[in-house]
């Protein structure tokens, strides 16, 4: 994929809300933002990790707060290039190339949509591998980069310029400032070199949201084809018989309960979320958790389901899928592991069980 093309939007879209481990946003309405974008300016080009020059300044552009508000505050439209702009005015020099901060859900297709706006290329990668919920959980963290400057913009057009001692300061204020907005801002932040992509983006993700999103929508057997292309387990199927929401501190938080069906009959599941999937229990056993991916499709159609559009009733399929290996390193795990979120346990890699 060389280009995305207004043809190409809606598989990116369903790919990008899969590997969002139920985070991310809804991707809809960015979906129809960039659509406009898209049909207005022309397709968007796509450029490999590889082919980025070492001095490229690259600019991630995304959205932050609780995806249940996002599902009702809409965006006016011009909150991302609001932001890039300013962030250019902060630099003192220009964006070469856009970026999405993590591959999921609506944080995936807004670059596209600004990408098409403003000319600039868009490279071909994200710095999760997936969506977490707070602005400090990215890689470039990893090996040093800085959150800040970050530019945050909300609909009605304040703009603020945080310049902070850590990246977890960043993400408290980023946060203070979003929920006083309404719990729905964008940003600009994190700002990487072409020579800090290869350590600090997952190569190739809007590629693969691609190729994802279409394999679902072709496959007969849509959740059999989502586990083999993400090398995924099978977790349960099943009923959603409660869930229990609550958007609180700029996020949504709670937890689903899902009663098996099929092979999985008898067996039950609750998944803890805050914007994410974090924490999978069946039976009272951990069998997957977060930085590994917990993604809820719909059991027919393999669509994704998002920790805010989960209802009762829904018939799932729940895969749990590994994680960019960077995660499960100690200070990956540091800032996205199951104590970060205040979990009282460690990491609990991918288990089936008898399954």
């Amino acid at each position: 994929m060389r280009e995305i093309r207004l043809s190409d939007m809606d598989d990116i879209a369903r790919g990008a809300a899969i590997l969002g481990a139920g985070g991310g946003g809804d991707p809809y309405v960015g979906k129809l933002l960039a659509e406009v974008a898209i049909e207005k300016h022309g397709p968007v080009s796509v450029v490999d990790i590889d082919d980025v020059e070492p001095d490229a300044v690259v600019v991630p552009i995304s959205s932050m707060g609780a995806p249940t508000v996002g599902t009702e505050k809409l965006p006016s439209g011009h909150e991302a290039i609001t932001a890039l702009r300013a962030l250019e005015r902060v630099m003192g020099k220009k964006a070469t190339h856009l970026v999405p901060i993590e591959i999921g859900g609506v944080n995936s297709v807004i670059p596209i949509a600004a990408a098409a706006e403003t000319g600039l290329p868009l490279v071909d990668g994200d710095a999760m591998g997936r969506a977490f919920p707070e602005a400090h959980m990215v890689l470039p963290a990893l090996i040093g980069v800085s959150c800040t400057p970050m530019v945050i913009v909300d609909d009605k057009g304040n703009t603020m310029v945080l310049d902070t001692v850590s990246n977890e300061w960043a993400e408290r204020f980023a946060r203070a400032a979003c929920t006083e907005a309404g719990c729905s801002v964008f940003t600009a932040d994190t700002v990487l070199t072409g020579r800090q992509l290869k350590e600090g983006l997952v190569a190739g993700t809007l590629t693969l949201a691609h190729k994802l999103g279409r394999a679902v929508r072709l496959s007969p057997e849509p959740v059999a084809t989502a586990a083999a292309l993400l090398d995924g387990q099978l977790l349960i199927t099943g009923k959603v018989v409660d869930v229990h929401r609550a958007t609180t501190g700029g996020f949504a938080r709670g937890q689903a309960k899902i009663e098996g069906i099929g092979a999985y009959r008898g067996m039950r599941m609750t998944l803890s979320f805050q914007n994410e999937h974090l924490v999978a229990e069946r039976d009272d056993e951990i069998v997957t958790s977060t930085p590994d991916l917990i993604c809820v499709l719909d059991n027919e159609t393999g669509d994704p389901i998002t920790t805010e559009g989960m209802r009762y009733g829904n018939r799932v399929a729940i895969l749990g899928v590994p994680c960019d290996s960077r995660w499960t390193t100690p200070e990956g795990l540091r800032l996205t592991g199951p104590r970060a979120f205040g979990y009282d346990h460690d990491y609990m890699p991918i288990s089936v069980g008898g399954n």
